[in-house]
């Protein structure tokens, strides 16, 4: 990999001691958006819709055979 120059050049000292400190600072990040409900759930609710559709066409075809029998 090519090196990259630096307008910057390092200097340490040649005598003494080398004191350096890190200062923790906040890092402002994107919000993070959370579902309002899961992917589970969702999923979940469509198959008791499902569930409750079909068990309502049965009524129905049911209901309409026993009107035609005498």
């Amino acid at each position: 990999m090519p090196e990259v120059k630096s307008m910057f050049r390092e200097v340490l000292p040649k005598q003494g001691q080398l004191c350096v400190e890190d200062v923790p600072t906040m890092v402002m990040c994107k919000p993070k958006l959370l579902p309002l409900k899961s992917v589970t759930l969702t999923k979940l609710e469509k198959m008791q819709r499902d569930a409750q559709e079909t068990i309502k066409q049965q009524e129905m075809v049911q209901s309409s055979q026993d009107e035609t029998q005498p």
